[in-house]
């Protein structure tokens, strides 16, 4: 699933950081932090706007996030 907007990533962050959590796993030990919002947009809706770099890193951090919930060991 694609992500676009600011409310639904940081929800998603959240979500998994409790599943994570809830099994005795520090997701952000665990693995890489999640991207950081970027600061230093200009708001003219540029092609390759510093959101699009952050929706598609949280994309790669949400993969790998729940490949290690997914997991055996788990």
């Amino acid at each position: 699933m694609p992500l676009g907007d600011l409310p639904t990533a940081q929800a998603l962050i959240a979500h998994l950081r409790g599943l994570a959590l809830r099994r005795g796993i520090v997701l952000d030990t665990a693995l890489r932090p999640p991207p950081p919002e970027p600061s230093t947009c200009c708001g003219r809706g540029c092609n390759g706007c510093v959101w699009e770099g952050f929706y598609t890193a949280l994309g790669g951090w949400r993969d790998d996030a729940l490949a290690l919930l997914n997991s055996p060991t788990a």
